[in-house]
């Protein structure tokens, strides 16, 4: 996680939280009274009820905005918490950076009186469905497949939960990796890569290729011909899920 002490510099530009995802994740959280929010970032989606954040990269935790929850530096695997400490817990895209997952999941159940939601992406679907890796960035693809946490795992080591599929909206104001599906113009953007991991940590030498080939393509229009039925379409699946485990 200290990977985000280097290219978690803009996201609190490029990474505001989108409404109607927040709405799932809040829907999602139910009724807890109190929620700790762990691999927290910036503070994006956390509810009004939030009463910590854990977060390793000071980087991150600079970009939290005024009257957040407070934050503590530590890790999934070693929370710096009792038994019990909150009704909900949840882990919004930081699965995949976890050194231990199975020490990380079991932290959370531990820490966790009634919930935990995990926010995360199927790497099968993704890689099928989302054109930017499959046609222009299979470096990228490339890169996630080796921290793929596969959503069935998840499940199983959750001791079992309901998974809730998260469809993208077309004008999604959150930039993670699908979030400019209908946008394509924006992975050309430096600063918009910079804030999407598995672009930033591939590295621009190694998408360079992929990235003049999109440039081509939406000069001359072929990517618009190839692509004419997004941009028909409000909202895609390209493997986003919500994880949720409760009632133990």
């Amino acid at each position: 996680m200290a990977i985000y002490d280097t290219i978690g510099t803009t996201y609190g530009r490029t990474r505001q939280p989108d409404a109607r995802i927040t709405a799932r994740i809040h829907a999602a959280l139910g009724d807890a009274a109190d929620v700790i929010n762990v691999g927290a970032g910036t503070g994006s989606y956390e509810p009004a009820r939030t009463v910590l954040a854990v977060e390793p990269s000071q980087v991150m935790v600079a970009q939290r905005p005024p009257g957040s929850a407070p934050a503590v530096r530590a890790v999934a695997e070693r929370l710096p918490l009792p038994d019990n400490a909150a009704d909900a817990v949840m882990a919004l895209l930081t699965v995949h950076h976890w050194s231990d997952l199975a020490a990380g999941v079991e932290e959370l159940l531990r820490v966790a009186r009634r919930r935990v939601v995990i926010l995360t992406w199927d790497q099968r679907i993704f890689r099928e469905r989302f054109w930017l890796v499959r046609e222009y960035l299979p470096e990228a693809a490339a890169f996630d497949d080796r921290r793929d946490v596969p959503t069935d795992r998840l499940a199983a080591l959750l001791g079992g939960a309901r998974q809730e599929t998260v469809p993208i909206p077309h004008d999604c104001t959150d930039g993670f990796g699908a979030a400019y599906w209908r946008r394509p113009h924006a992975y050309l953007d430096p600063q918009v890569r910079s804030g999407i991991s598995m672009l930033a940590q591939t590295g621009d030498d190694v998408l360079a290729p992929g990235l003049a080939a999109l440039a081509d393509d939406l000069a001359t229009g072929r990517w618009h011909d190839r692509h004419a039925d997004l941009l028909a379409l409000d909202a895609i699946d390209v493997g986003y899920r919500l994880l949720v485990r409760e009632s133990w």
